[in-house]
């Protein structure tokens, strides 16, 4: 399946490495490594993952408070948001 980041995860992704950057040197890559690792294992088993809401599916993070909400939509993968579960869950992704 082919795999595509929506404009909003690319943000929360860049969002998410410059603050672990400015925490640690080297942590924010520490940190897309995990979301890599996370990515990967959807791409193998992109129905292990139960739809949570809406069309949408959520992947944990191993390492890293952030959840990976996704779409199944046809043979493509759409990575929706790269959520950090420590913020308000009124803000995670909508299918508006």
């Amino acid at each position: 399946m082919k795999l595509y980041y929506t404009d909003r995860a690319r943000n929360d992704l860049e969002i998410a490495f410059e603050w672990y950057e400015k925490q640690r040197r080297g942590l924010g890559y520490e940190f897309l490594d995990c979301v890599e690792v996370t990515v990967k294992d959807i791409r193998i088993f992109p129905e292990m993952y139960n739809i949570c809401y809406s069309k949408f599916r959520r992947c944990l993070t191993r390492r890293f408070p952030f959840s990976i909400f996704y779409s199944i939509e046809g043979k493509e993968i759409i990575i929706h948001s790269v959520y950090d579960n420590r913020q308000d869950p009124g803000k995670r992704p909508s299918s508006h």
